[in-house]
């Protein structure tokens, strides 16, 4: 097992959910974390959480993954403990609506792809030329069950969930002959805000996502974001399908009652 004490771990969407989660995991682990978001206010009460539990250095950046400037200015201007990051955690995304294609919103693809694939291509061309100079270092991307199967509604979002696949992919094979290891995590069903975000706000709506089954926690992904993480140099977990125990496939699930 790798230890994290020591490891500078770099997490983008870390405000809340499965980002969050992963900051509490690795908080404990005794890694130092760089936490991204774009809501600047939880990331402070987070990092100042976590530090006081821990008694681990954070240092926390507004961020909007989107912007490629912004992206390349954060990133390239961290104060020197900052820049010699160990893990990247590439989680910020997020769906918007299930409607058919013929009948969706371009300003929702446009979020989706700018967030999901342009978001990760940035801040990854940003970070891991340092690590193949460093000779260390490990990209996890947050990918989806969404990127393995297609399901009904799920058009656009699960084309840009099928790109983070292609391009965790893609990463591994450029960086073959380096150290530096790459890999995915894949959920199926976690509740957490993002069915809420993707129906904009219509808990009700987003509850019955999840009625009658137990889905998966962000803590559990976060579980399996950190072993991955810690295994032995020589080892690269490149990629992890989670499900609960309740869902077999992307439209295959028990309900009770």
């Amino acid at each position: 097992m790798l230890t994290m004490k020591g490891r500078t771990v770099f997490i983008t969407g870390a405000s809340a959910g499965i980002g969050k989660a992963c900051a509490e995991a690795f908080a404990s682990a005794g890694a130092s974390l760089l936490l991204a978001a774009r809501r600047a206010d939880r990331l402070r009460a987070l990092a100042a959480e976590l530090a006081t539990k821990h008694g681990i250095q954070c240092h926390c950046v507004e961020l909007d993954v989107r912007q490629r400037t912004q992206v390349e200015n954060t990133l390239g201007t961290l104060p020197a403990p900052w820049k010699e990051i160990d893990v990247l955690v590439n989680n910020a995304g997020l769906g918007r609506g299930m409607d058919k294609l013929q009948e969706g919103s371009p300003e929702e693809w446009e979020e989706m792809l700018d967030t999901n694939v342009k978001g990760l291509l940035f801040v990854t061309r940003a970070v891991v030329p340092g690590m193949v100079a460093r000779g260390r270092g490990h990209v996890v991307n947050i990918g989806s069950l969404a990127g393995r199967e297609l399901y009904p509604g799920g058009n656009v979002y699960c084309a840009s969930k099928f790109a983070v696949k292609a391009l965790t992919r893609g990463l591994k094979m450029d960086l073959l002959g380096t150290p530096v290891r790459v890999s995915t995590v894949d959920p199926g069903m976690v509740e957490t805000e993002f069915s809420v975000v993707r129906f904009r706000g219509d808990k009700n709506r987003a509850s019955s996502v999840y009625k009658g089954l137990k889905a998966l926690t962000p803590e559990d992904i976060a579980d399996a974001v950190l072993w991955v993480a810690t295994r032995p140099l020589h080892v690269d977990v490149t990629e992890m399908v989670v499900l609960p125990t309740a869902q077999a496939s992307a439209t295959l699930n028990h309900r009770e009652g």
